[in-house]
């Protein structure tokens, strides 16, 4: 057997050969490990406690930064500037919202067993055929994966195919989500309307209430945030991740030495549209409450400003980002919440000016300038 064969049968384990990976997977259950220490542990009325509250801010926070993955994927590795990710992430937090809503049954305000509330407020007569089988958790998870996999495979078949590309591209994903949120705006089409889908009670048998349920979907969100880091690293450093980037930097060339270029498009765009999905199912159940407003242009806008703030095409950089700027969300919402949106646009401006790389770049330069001293001071 020869050493390429052997590399390619094991091409999922081979990031966690790689020194940034077992950094970013330490750094990350590190994390991890000290908020469920500082929740269960130390007394409520300690400093260093961490409140429910908190811990689901974090759990948040992860969840966006699993979707910064996604997106960096598609646009740092296979060039594609997707504005439309967004749409991918609420179709897999209405797939979880389904299933929340199927499981409160007769708690809810009108006590009916098979309709949610809205429908019976509506006056809907019956459950509609796509809600069927999401009281079931199998299939609900399942959809979670598959809804989103699944437009995004026809919306890739045609762009891809047609070979839309560059800012033409970028466009038909803005008008993609932009169209799906129009529509999940009507009531008729059976997914609360304007107000969504909201007054969630359990997960799996556990009280969302309970600060233990909140706890473990932050760390569900922590360990989904390290596997799908370990699976876009897997597909970058393969032979596969190698033609992506030649497509995003030649894609003619690409084409012209004989690649089926869109085939490799759109498997990657599929994969990171389910990676989207995911992160929506985990957003869903610890806000509360997922509606059209997910889909909004400017939501999938802003997570690109994530990973462009982080470092575009190094994955971990989109993790930065995207804590770092829901991060300074939270604290500038709170203190000047109509000021939110210029130092955002600040933001972005002096990282680009000053930080082209993003912060990941700022560390890949440190890391040169202190290996530079070290040559030096051995010479």
């Amino acid at each position: 057997m020869t050493f390429q064969a052997t590399s390619s049968r094991f091409w999922l384990t081979r990031p966690f050969t790689e020194r940034a990976t077992q950094l970013f997977l330490g750094v990350l259950f590190a994390a991890l490990l000290i908020v469920t220490v500082l929740h269960v542990a130390v007394p409520q009325g300690s400093a260093l406690h961490v409140n429910a509250y908190t811990v689901n801010l974090f759990g948040k926070y992860l969840s966006y930064a699993l979707l910064a993955v996604a997106v960096d994927l598609v646009w740092g590795y296979l060039g594609i500037l997707s504005l439309g990710h967004g749409a991918f992430f609420a179709i897999g937090g209405y797939a979880m919202g389904m299933y929340l809503m199927r499981q409160i049954g007769d708690r809810g305000t009108y006590g009916d067993p098979v309709l949610p509330d809205f429908m019976v407020f509506l006056n809907w007569d019956s459950l509609p055929w796509y809600w069927l089988g999401f009281d079931m958790v199998w299939f609900a998870f399942a959809m979670v994966l598959l809804a989103p996999g699944l437009l995004a495979l026809i919306f890739g078949f045609l762009a891809f195919r047609s070979r839309v590309t560059g800012v033409y591209l970028s466009i038909i994903t803005q008008a993609l989500t932009f169209a799906l949120m129009l529509a999940f705006f009507r009531n008729e089409m059976g997914f609360g309307g304007n107000n969504g889908l909201t007054d969630f009670r359990e997960i799996l048998g556990f009280n969302l209430r309970s600060s233990d349920t909140r706890l473990g979907l932050f760390l569900a969100s922590g360990v989904a945030l390290a596997l799908g880091y370990v699976l876009c690293r897997a597909i970058v450093t393969s032979k596969l991740g190698r033609v992506c980037v030649a497509t995003r930097d030649a894609e003619a060339r690409t084409r012209f030495i004989g690649y089926r270029v869109e085939r490799f498009q759109l498997f990657v765009f599929v994969v990171s549209a389910m990676i989207a999905g995911v992160a929506g199912a985990l957003y869903v159940p610890q806000v509360g409450i997922i509606n059209p407003s997910e889909f909004s242009p400017l939501f999938s806008i802003e997570i690109v400003l994530w990973v462009a703030l982080g470092g575009r095409a190094t994955l971990y950089g989109a993790v930065i980002g995207a804590i770092l700027v829901n991060y300074a969300k939270t604290v500038f919402t709170g203190v000047m919440p109509d000021a939110w949106l210029f130092a955002l646009g600040g933001l972005f401006v002096l990282v680009t000016v000053l930080l082209p790389k993003g912060v990941a770049g700022l560390f890949s330069h440190l890391r040169r300038r202190d290996s530079t001293y070290s040559r030096e001071a051995s010479a």
